[in-house]
């Protein structure tokens, strides 16, 4: 059987199985193992949750992710509205530092821009407004800027590599300041997923570029 068919196949299984997603308007297309998600959903959290999934499939190289969010016709929230519940949703996150995240919304696009520490404050600002009903998307301009010395950032993340099954001999990390690099090779997309996370979550991470390929 032809690998796209498969892999296409295997995703539309995926996208059914996850019950956070309704995928009846999704389709689904692969060519060269690189998978494209169309079609609508009725909220941004399914749009993200269908690429989290198609994520987990084996054999994926790539995603082009192409989801339009069209809210159900009862659905009708005020840019002020989804701008203030953003706040508040944020305010009660004690993760997300108070204060330190502005927001802007646009015809239901929320713009996330400020300052925080580090990427997870960052990622967990975004996660606060995904599931807020009336977003149809969602754009995270927040600044990381760190307080720390990044000096050791580079060592820090092999190291939390080698604790992981991902090997120093199949991935080569580089680090100018708070900027990282991974090069190297993986057998599949979830294993470069892990090696992005695993450079975000070091303290002073600023950016990450992943030119990691799969084999």
């Amino acid at each position: 059987m032809n690998s796209d068919h498969q892999l296409k196949q295997d995703v539309i299984a995926e996208l059914a199985w996850e019950p956070s997603v309704s995928a009846d308007h999704i389709g689904v297309t692969a060519k060269d193992g690189v998978v494209t998600l169309s079609g609508h959903v009725e909220t941004f959290s399914q749009k993200k949750a269908a690429e989290t999934a198609a994520c987990r499939v084996s054999g994926l190289k790539g995603l082009a992710e192409e989801i339009e969010v069209r809210l159900p016709g009862h659905i009708k929230h005020a840019d002020d509205e989804i701008a203030a519940a953003a706040l508040a949703r944020m305010n009660w996150d004690v993760v997300v530092p108070l204060n330190a995240v502005k927001v802007k919304v646009e015809k239901g696009f929320v713009t996330l821009t400020g300052t925080v520490d580090q990427y997870f404050q960052k990622s967990a600002a975004e996660w606060d407004i995904n599931a807020l009903s009336g977003v149809k998307g969602v754009t995270n301009n927040i600044v990381i800027k760190p307080k720390v010395d990044s000096v050791t950032i580079g060592e820090d993340i092999r190291h939390a590599l080698h604790r992981s099954w991902l090997s120093d001999d199949n991935i080569k990390v580089s680090a100018t300041g708070g900027k990282v690099h991974l090069t190297g090779k993986v057998d599949n997309w979830r294993e470069r997923e892990l090696a992005s996370a695993t450079a975000w979550a070091a303290r002073g991470t600023t950016w990450v570029d992943n030119d990691i390929r799969i084999s």
